[in-house]
């Protein structure tokens, strides 16, 4: 038996009450919730949060009124029910990753939200006896599915096109700073330093085991170092770049696997067809390397071609002759 899962309730054993109650803490939740995401993001989207602080005064809206419901009912005493009592009962993503993901990512976790609690409004409102409260959860259920035509009304008291526009393009620049020029700058070390190693001990020992091992050694210690490079030399504080755990991260993962995109193929036991699928990776490494650069970092294009295709090919070429020497 799996710990804490006993103790969980089925939704269609709750009462009445302990549904009210389970609303109750729901939207008090929510309202936590998007005043948490309007703190997040006060500092570099000051127009956005103020759309989530009015989001969070609609949930709390909607909890006085459950409130005032229940004491219609029941009295003033609130059994205590949250959302994780309940088997099978939707969950909240925590903030602290949510936030951490970016301002589209926290718009769109906020529709999946207005979507469960509409869902969820809709299963109440069927299992109450009570015109009254049918009626109210009928009404809240209609109201979360109106928060998307809320959200765009506040958004056009709170965010004009300029300023959305403005907000839209600071996160695209946090993003190309945070992950992109990290990301970019590992896997271009990862493809392209590992290639003299990896292929020199290729054609010097022509054997697919020794060259993996050099190909595995190569590219994971490379991620490593580039990874707390780049956590290491930068806070983020000054610069702006962002975390330097979330830039440490991209630069080592994407070293790694740029060193081992052309050494996993030396699993292939028969050297030579490991050798011709290695070389074809290569090539697809580096055009996606001056790919990248041309969509993200706005070089043109045949320039990244000449900088990233042309050097790497001088680098595989120095390490096969030294290999064949």
């Amino acid at each position: 038996m799996i710990p804490g899962f006993a103790a969980r309730r089925q939704f269609s054993d709750l009462t009445e009450q302990e549904v009210l109650a389970l609303a109750i803490s729901s939207e008090e939740d929510d309202g936590r919730i998007y005043a948490d995401y309007a703190e997040a993001v006060r500092a570099e989207f000051p127009a956005t949060a103020r759309v989530f602080e009015g989001m969070s005064a609609e949930e709390n809206a909607h909890r006085r009124q459950l409130i005032a419901e229940h004491e219609r009912r029941f009295g003033n005493h609130i059994p205590l029910i949250r959302r994780e009592y309940i088997s099978g009962y939707y969950a909240r993503r925590p903030v602290w990753l949510v936030k951490n993901l970016g301002i589209e990512r926290i718009r769109s976790e906020i529709a999946r939200m207005e979507h469960d609690s509409a869902n969820f409004y809709l299963a109440a409102a069927k299992r109450s006896s009570d015109p009254g409260t049918r009626k109210l959860l009928g009404d809240l259920a209609e109201q979360e599915r109106r928060h998307e035509e809320v959200a765009e009304e506040l958004e056009a008291v709170n965010l004009p096109p300029d300023a959305k526009a403005e907000e839209e393009g600071k996160a695209r620049r946090q993003f190309i700073l945070t992950w992109v020029q990290p990301g970019l700058a590992g896997l271009m070390d990862g493809s392209v330093s590992t290639l003299a190693p990896i292929f020199a001990t290729a054609f010097a020992t022509q054997n697919s085991y020794t060259t993996l091992l050099v190909g595995l050694a190569a590219a994971v210690g490379a991620g490593i170092s580039m990874g707390f490079t780049e956590a290491a030399h930068d806070d983020g504080v000054i610069s702006g770049r962002g975390s330097p755990i979330k830039r440490g991260f991209a630069s080592g993962a994407m070293t790694m696997v740029g060193g081992l995109g052309h050494a996993l193929p030396y699993l292939i036991p028969h050297f030579w067809t490991a050798t011709a699928i290695a070389g074809v990776v290569v090539f697809v490494e580096l055009w996606a390397i001056a790919w990248i650069q041309n969509r993200y970092m706005e070089t043109p294009f045949l320039r990244a071609v000449t900088q990233v295709v042309v050097g790497g090919a001088l680098v595989l070429a120095a390490g096969i002759l030294i290999g064949s020497g």
